[in-house]
């Protein structure tokens, strides 16, 4: 028979450092830790959805605001109205405002965006908007999350299907579970040399989505500005797919609206819309007044709104586009916006308030008047029920 082993004191000794060292790491891993460093407050119960307004009232007022830098226009995530303010998210009562659900950590925030009724949080690290949070509109809880390389000032523009976060050197799409299924250009990391890269010394000025494709202007050495369209979801994410890119004779060319079939660019310097087809040619152009944009991301993101027709902001005028054609049916002058469809109509932001359209003909019925306190700069609406929703610079306004 073999002896049996016996501890000693120094064997036991030895047992109890391994254990203290164990758990002084686990600690010291959850103080550093993201998940310590991270509010998640859900709503108590979901939040209701509002039946959609049936008519357009008399008169509106403020119902509520908020501070919101972090969202270009005012997020709409299933029936929360969603707001973010230096590392915070927070998910508000659209009749009330009261904050419903709340997400934060301890690195500021990029931007919010919004689509698959999720909100949709990109926050900033060190070298770029790397985190990336999805939070369910109706209750706040997590959804998806990832890992990106977007660059500071990153917007996200959602086609219904997948959501580009935009950029200069590079800009990437996901699908609702936050997988990637497309990077355009030189990422700050580059993962792959030979990722099918034709032009890798150009920039990007521009950028819109639409029927999962993206429409970019690139700045290339010398061209004179550039018009490419890509697939949002190609075979490998790796491997871009473009439909067309041709050069434009412009270096002050903007994305107006993609779709299956055509993409519009406005070329400023000549106060001209051109739309091009699926080979690269013209396929018709028009002229319009044009302003300067709105440039609040690190592209330009012309001011641009769906619904049954596609809506944008000249800079100048509102024109209402065709989503087939993108051809012009008719323009709105001196606007502050493209507007949102509401109980029936189409309402435009204009100087006085919001000037109800008849939305087929662009006829102005009449103005509700909207006291602003003075602020005369660019209005993005959206709106969920029968609540109106003004973004006006850094701060979100409700109108009911």
């Amino acid at each position: 028979m073999v002896r049996p082993e016996r501890r000693t004191r120094t064997d036991l000794a030895v047992v109890v450092l391994i254990v203290v060292a164990v758990l002084a790491g686990s600690v010291a891993l959850f103080f550093n830790s993201d998940a310590r460093a991270t509010v998640s407050e859900p709503a108590a119960q979901p939040m209701p959805e509002l039946p959609a307004a049936t008519a357009v009232p008399e008169t509106l007022s403020e119902a509520w605001r908020a501070t919101s830098p972090a969202t270009p226009v005012p997020v709409v995530a299933g029936p929360a109205v969603v707001t973010g303010s230096g590392n915070e998210v927070s998910g508000h009562d659209p009749l009330t405002g009261q904050v419903a659900w709340r997400y934060a950590r301890d690195i500021p925030l990029c931007t919010v965006g919004a689509e698959w009724n999720r909100a949709i949080a990109v926050y900033r690290k060190s070298e770029n908007c790397s985190e990336v949070t999805s939070l369910r509109g109706a209750t706040g809880v997590r959804g998806p999350q990832r890992n990106a390389d977007a660059e500071f000032g990153t917007q996200l523009l959602a086609d219904g299907t997948y959501v580009t976060a935009t950029g200069q050197r590079s800009f990437e799409s996901w699908r609702s579970d936050l997988v990637r299924t497309q990077q355009f250009g030189m990422p700050p990391a580059v993962k792959n040399p030979d990722n099918n890269m034709k032009r890798p010394d150009c920039t990007y000025s521009s950028i819109a989505v639409g029927d999962e494709r993206v429409g970019a202007v690139e700045t290339c050495p010398r061209e004179q500005g550039r018009i490419t369209v890509l697939k949002a979801h190609p075979e490998d994410d790796e491997k871009p797919e473009e439909i067309f890119s041709v050069v434009l004779g412009s270096l002050s060319a903007g994305v107006i609206a993609v779709n299956d079939k055509y993409v519009a660019v406005v070329l400023r310097d000549r106060s001209q819309v051109e739309v091009y087809n699926n080979n690269g040619a013209v396929e018709t152009t028009f002229p319009v007044r044009v302003g300067t944009p709105d440039l609040r991301a690190n592209v330009q993101v012309e001011s641009t709104s769906k619904g049954h027709r596609i809506y944008w902001h000249t800079g100048t005028d509102t024109v209402a586009l065709d989503p087939e054609t993108l051809t012009p049916l008719w323009t709105l002058p001196d606007t502050l916006g493209p507007g949102v469809g509401f109980g029936g109509k189409q309402l435009v932001p204009v100087r006085e308030g919001l000037a109800v359209l008849d939305a087929p003909t662009g006829n102005r019925e009449r103005v509700i008047p909207v006291d602003r306190a003075g602020y005369t700069g660019p209005v993005q609406l959206n709106a969920v029920g029968p609540v109106l929703l003004e973004q006006r610079g850094d701060t979100l306004v409700a109108l009911h």
